[in-house]
């Protein structure tokens, strides 16, 4: 028993040896200037083989500082494009957003929820097709990142008995992105992910039809009664944000010696070249750094 306890404890001893063993070769970045114009090549000159290299460029999205950001004061923001018809066109299609909504489609919930009108920040068709609403910002419905309180969309259809009969209106399209403040685009949804559900308050024998590829209305006749329909959508996280990534240069069965880049848009760029030994006992990483000034 003694000599198991002993041959155990050499072999920790032993691994945590090769461990500590795993070397990171000499690595080293440099440029011909820190200063180009957009359009421009940058050629970044190696020196060292490193098992692993991967190029963070400081753009929007490829930032090394932002590898493991999960959440970010973001702008939510939503578009669509839209067609009415049939019957009598007039604006009776509204926008409404909530962030106190508790995601259940019933006439209850969406009655206890506090939703906003915002249909005057869109566009609205009124008779053309595919009629865009321009990119809406709710920003000003997120709330701290600890609360975690979702940003639900609606769309809410009324409509009166009349003998022009009750107009029809589709959703074409839609689509809702997190926008950062250093300009990465996070999609969140488009028509056939955003998660749809209708709620019919008044006039059961109309409602929202829901496809992967709209949202439709249909007209009725002029013996139709009084009808309220809303179509909503899932909530939305207004702090989600994917990790910035690198790129991938060389791995341990190749060699490089430089890299080359075009940066299309004038900035200051923060460079981070990332270098790293990976083994079975272990890893070592190094970073070296370069900041660029990109003129028009």
């Amino acid at each position: 028993m003694r000599k198991l306890l002993y041959t155990l404890a050499a072999a920790m001893a032993l691994a945590a040896c090769q461990k500590d063993n795993v070397e990171m070769p000499g690595f080293e970045v440099q440029t011909a200037s820190m200063t180009y114009k957009a359009g421009d090549t940058v050629r970044f000159s190696f020196q060292g083989n490193p098992d692993n290299i991967t190029f963070y460029s400081g753009e929007p999205g490829h930032n090394y500082e932002f590898r493991k950001r999960t959440d970010a004061a973001n702008d939510l923001q939503i578009n669509f494009n839209t067609w009415v018809r049939f019957g009598l066109i007039y604006p009776n299609l509204q926008l409404m957003v909530s962030n106190d909504f508790n995601g259940k489609g019933t006439t209850e919930d969406v009655s206890a929820a506090t939703w906003t009108d915002i249909t005057d920040r869109a566009v609205f068709s009124t008779g053309v097709d595919q009629t865009p609403s321009g990119i809406v910002s709710l920003k000003e419905f997120t709330r701290p990142v600890k609360d975690s309180a979702l940003v639900y969309v609606a769309f809410r259809y009324t409509d009166y008995k009349k003998p022009q009969g009750q107009n029809s209106w589709v959703v074409r399209t839609f689509s809702a992105n997190n926008v950062s403040d250093d300009g990465v685009v996070t999609p969140l949804a488009v028509m056939s992910t955003g998660g749809w559900q209708k709620v019919d308050f008044k006039n059961t024998a109309t409602s929202w039809t829901i496809t992967s590829a709209q949202l439709l209305m249909a007209n009725a006749n002029a013996a139709a009664e009084d009808n309220e329909d809303w179509v909503i959508s899932r909530g939305f996280n207004p702090w989600q944000i994917a990790p910035d990534v690198g790129t991938a240069l060389k791995n341990i069965s190749t060699r490089l010696d430089g890299h080359s880049y075009v940066y299309a848009k004038p900035g200051t760029y923060k460079v981070v070249f990332e270098a790293s030994a990976v083994r079975y006992n272990g890893e070592k990483r190094l970073t070296r750094e370069i900041t660029l000034t990109i003129t028009p």
